[in-house]
């Protein structure tokens, strides 16, 4: 699936909003671990990034040629500072409809609307690929990622209170949420 797309951000910088490519596989692994550095709201620490730069480009270069998958990054200044993507939640036909959505953003862009154009964009990509369901879990004390995902019309749909027991805070409660597509 491909996407492209230069937005300007509140600050009036460009973004690009495009495709991560297998040229990128060494920028996204840092983004990734960079972020992960600055919240203690995703799944993984840097630590568990365990993937060499010849997996990851194989990781992207599915998603650019997949019609139902994406990986998608923001870029500014030919930086890499965040990144979103849709996965397939599965390939039977009872789950076919669904698809997870996951997204990061460095906190140095936070509030300048790239999470707003990461989320439009795989909600398109999602549209597009024929999904009619899109998904996620969100900490529960991630408010900002919250009212971001309730903006686009996720609406709660489950908790677990013990859905992540993170190395520095114990227990953290997840929140699922979902988009319906039609």
């Amino acid at each position: 699936m491909k996407y492209y797309k230069k937005i300007r951000l509140t600050n009036n910088m460009l973004c690009i909003i495009r495709n991560a490519t297998i040229d990128d596989a060494k920028s996204v692994l840092e983004n990734t671990k960079n972020i992960r550095e600055e919240t203690d709201f995703l799944l993984s620490y840097p630590d568990e990034i365990n993937f060499s730069v010849e997996e990851e480009e194989e990781l992207l270069d599915d998603k650019e040629n997949s019609p139902c998958e994406i990986q998608i990054c923001a870029l500014v200044d030919d930086r890499i500072i965040g990144l979103a993507g849709i996965s397939a939640v599965g390939s039977k036909d009872k789950v076919k409809h669904r698809a997870e959505f996951g997204i990061s953003i460095e906190k140095a862009y936070y509030g300048k609307g790239i999470g707003t154009a990461l989320t439009k964009a795989c909600i398109e990509c999602a549209k597009t690929a024929g999904y009619r369901q899109l998904e996620l879990e969100v900490v529960a004390e991630n408010k900002n990622a919250i009212a971001l995902y309730k903006k686009f019309g996720f609406k709660e749909s489950g908790r677990n209170p013990r859905g992540f027991c993170s190395r520095y805070t114990g227990w953290q409660e997840l929140i699922s949420m979902l988009l319906e597509l039609d």
